[in-house]
């Protein structure tokens, strides 16, 4: 196939006209993916604006857990991918994990039914089953302190999986104790938050030094970071939050203030262009986020049009069961 970008995105917007399709994408997608998008947002936001969406097909542009979320939330539409990117974030945890976690936590003292899971919405529906399962709910980085608070007036320990960095700062935050599995060797009835050691490899990438080389060449520059970045960079900042309150935040900003922004590079190179900067002196762009391309989209788009769709998300009754009520549980606060 040798179309270029603008023939290619001609013929996407023509089988759009054409298909009963909704396409979604994620705010960590290429530019070119993301104006090709009806809804853009973060994870919960696109499952949750497509779960009002009426048409049959929704095609989403991310990677594959939040299609599985959509699918969890509404599963009467059929949802396919341009391409099932894995979050790294996700993969880190299973269900073999999961329970080994909840094990390791029983054979130090606390029985089962004292432990409260909440597992990020970066993980699989089969680890949102098992949370559900288990009493526990889903959260985002948006909403997590809101979550952690109410859990913890259950009286019960919290097992936070899979994103040690936003456990740990949610209970930096609330003045908790916390404690990472396999790397700490705290007894886990001292911690009020028991986080296992899930992390974003992009959010990884930002350092100290990287704020103190921004401080030093812009003085009164601002800081501003994705609770998945690791607890030492978020005590350094100015801002700390989710995708949609950085976009909030720094879009309320004098346009004369400077601000380096620590999250994916899609989203900071969009979000305004002057006096924004990336934390970082390598480029933090998501290698699974930007698997999509142009040419998936519209490949996928054809195949609904010639009555075989590619990448279509199932997900079997108990899981979209047990996913969907930790999934609400959430929605309910």
């Amino acid at each position: 196939m040798n179309y270029t970008n603008e023939e290619l995105k001609q013929k996407i917007q023509e089988l759009k006209r054409k298909l009963d399709v909704t396409v979604v994408a994620h705010f960590y997608q290429r530019d070119e993916v993301y104006e090709m998008a009806d809804i853009t947002g973060d994870s919960l936001e696109l499952a949750m604006k497509t779960k009002n969406d009426d048409k049959e097909f929704v095609v989403f542009c991310g990677v594959a857990f939040m299609g599985q979320s959509v699918k969890v939330l509404s599963p009467e539409k059929r949802v396919v991918m341009p391409k099932l990117a894995c979050c790294s974030m996700a993969r880190m945890i299973d269900t073999l994990y999961y329970d080994e976690s909840v094990k390791f936590l029983e054979e130090r003292g606390i029985p089962k039914e004292k432990i409260l899971p909440i597992t990020y919405i970066n993980s699989n529906a089969d680890v949102k089953a098992k949370v559900g399962e288990m009493g526990g709910m889903v959260c985002t980085s948006a909403n997590a302190k809101k979550i952690i608070t109410t859990a913890l007036g259950e009286g019960k320990k919290i097992l936070f999986v899979p994103d040690r960095c936003l456990g740990q700062n949610i209970a930096n935050q609330m003045g908790l104790k916390s404690m990472v599995i396999g790397l700490d060797d705290m007894d886990p009835k001292e911690a009020d938050i028991i986080c296992y050691d899930g992390f974003c490899s992009v959010h990884q990438l930002f350092t100290v030094e990287d704020i103190e080389f921004y401080r030093k060449k812009y003085p009164g520059i601002k800081i501003a970071v994705h609770p998945e970045c690791d607890p030492a960079i978020c005590e350094k900042a100015d801002f700390v939050g989710s995708t949609s309150q950085l976009i909030r935040y720094i879009s309320e900003l004098p346009k004369e203030q400077k601000v380096a922004v620590g999250t994916e590079y899609n989203l900071v190179n969009r979000l305004r262009p002057e006096n924004t900067y990336v934390l970082s002196s390598t480029k933090p762009e998501c290698p699974t986020m930007n698997e999509t391309t142009l040419e998936d989209l519209y490949l996928t788009l054809k195949s609904i049009d010639e009555g075989k769709p590619i990448n279509e998300i199932e997900v079997d009754e108990k899981t979209v069961k047990w996913a969907r009520v930790a999934l609400e549980r959430m929605l309910e606060l």
